[in-house]
């Protein structure tokens, strides 16, 4: 096990948004998360408190506007700041897949920290209404994964085996991804785990 925590600080500013993010992927799942949407910051402190990562969240946004940009923003800076703290994986399981139920939700998580984005969505999302207040709009749970699938350099696929409820449904989207994200930065090794010699 390496002796050098893995960690990043990241930051973005726009006309739109204004995020502050720092994340420790040898943490304990503490979490400290504020984005303006209620819902957004629940499953972001899946990602924390699942993935066992220490992650903190200051974000403000347009979010009189909609909702939008405040989410798919703070996925990115995620995203980049996971990577960052990945350095250059060496030692990782590299790979994690699993299947995550949430009480009539089943999903199916697999990735690889490959450093090739790239990312499939297989989750017919039952009609809903926007979640908490401010909303959060249910159709942005796939542009959160895609865009921190991209930001980070994973490839991700997540895959709705059952579920009606859409709450659960991205629920266990986002502890499912937490979990494999926990396997997968796991330290077993010494050398990156690649024939090519890096990720």
């Amino acid at each position: 096990m390496t002796n050098q925590r893995r960690t990043a600080t990241k930051s973005r500013s726009t006309k739109e948004t204004s995020i502050e993010l720092s994340i420790d992927l040898d943490g304990s799942g503490k979490t400290d998360i504020s984005t303006g949407v209620p819902f957004y910051d629940h499953m972001l402190d899946q990602i924390g408190r699942h993935g066992n990562f220490d992650l903190t969240v200051k974000a403000e946004g347009d979010i009189h506007i909609d909702s939008h940009h405040t989410v798919e923003d703070t996925a990115i800076v995620l995203g980049e700041a996971f990577g960052e703290a990945l350095g250059d994986k060496a030692g990782v399981r590299r790979f994690a897949s699993g299947l995550y139920p949430l009480d009539e939700a089943l999903v199916e998580i697999a990735l690889d920290l490959s450093g090739r984005p790239f990312f499939v969505w297989n989750v017919e999302m039952p009609e809903a209404i926007p979640l908490g207040t401010p909303p959060f709009d249910p159709s942005l749970a796939e542009h959160v994964m895609q865009s921190f699938a991209t930001a980070a350099g994973i490839t991700l696929h997540v895959s709705l085996k059952d579920g009606r409820n859409v709450h659960h449904i991205i629920e266990a989207s986002f502890k499912g991804l937490a979990r494999c994200l926990r396997d997968a930065v796991r330290i077993e090794g010494g050398g990156v785990p690649s024939t090519k010699g890096q990720l």
